[in-house]
C-alpha cells in the first residue's frame, strides 16, 4: 500500500444526507412502484444504498433488493479495464424496472456492462444511480440517470468507498493524498 493520508473532506455527511433525499424524490417520481428491483453493486454502494432505501418509504415505494459484487479495481487506484462478477444476483428481474446503484461512476465500464447484462436477462428498464460522478476517466459512453455529486479527478474514500478496503466507515467523502 502506498504512503497516503486522508485529511481533506470534500463532501460532508450533512450534504450527503440532503442529496440522498433529493435523489430519492427524483427516483420515486420516475419509478413505477409495482415491480422495482434495486440492485446495489458491492462493496462500495452499501452505505449509499441503505440510505436510499430508508428514504423510499416516504413515497410508498417498496422495491425488492439484491446485490452484485463486481471488481474492476482490484487493490489498485485505477480501473483494470475488465469487470469481473464475484457474486451474482438471485432476484428474478424478468420484466422488472431495475435501479442499479453504485458508489462512483468513473470509467463507465462497470455500469455500462452491468446495464447491458441486466437488459439481456430480461429487465424491462435499467436506470442507474451513483453517489459520485467523476468524468475525467470516462472510457465508454455512459451517463447515470441519477447522480449525487460531480467530483474532480481525485481518489476518494468514505461513505462506503475504500482504498485497499480501508476508510469505508467514514461518514463523509474525503480525498486521499498519496506520498511517493
Amino acid at each position: 500500500m502506498r504512503a497516503h493520508d486522508v485529511k481533506e473532506i470534500l463532501i460532508d455527511k450533512d450534504a450527503i444526507a440532503r442529496r440522498v433525499d433529493e435523489l430519492v424524490d427524483a427516483i420515486a417520481a420516475a419509478s413505477p412502484s409495482g415491480n422495482l428491483v434495486v440492485i446495489g453493486i458491492l462493496k462500495g454502494s452499501f452505505m449509499f444504498l441503505a440510505d436510499l432505501l430508508r428514504s423510499f418509504h416516504r413515497h410508498g415505494v417498496h422495491p425488492r433488493i439484491d446485490f452484485l459484487t463486481l471488481s474492476s479495481y482490484g487493490s489498485g487506484t485505477t480501473s483494470a479495464g475488465q469487470v469481473e462478477t464475484i457474486h451474482d444476483i438471485r432476484e428474478d428481474i424478468e420484466g422488472a424496472d431495475v435501479l442499479l446503484v453504485d458508489d462512483i461512476l468513473d470509467t463507465g465500464l462497470t455500469l455500462a456492462s452491468t446495464k447491458k447484462l441486466l437488459l439481456e436477462r430480461g429487465a424491462k428498464t435499467v436506470r442507474s444511480c451513483v453517489l459520485l460522478d467523476k468524468k475525467a476517466h470516462r472510457s465508454v459512453e455512459f451517463e447515470a440517470d441519477h447522480a449525487g455529486f460531480a467530483i474532480a479527478d481525485h481518489f476518494v474514500v468514505g461513505y462506503g468507498l475504500d482504498y485497499n478496503n480501508l476508510y469505508r466507515e467514514l461518514p463523509h467523502i474525503a480525498k486521499v493524498t498519496f506520498h511517493d
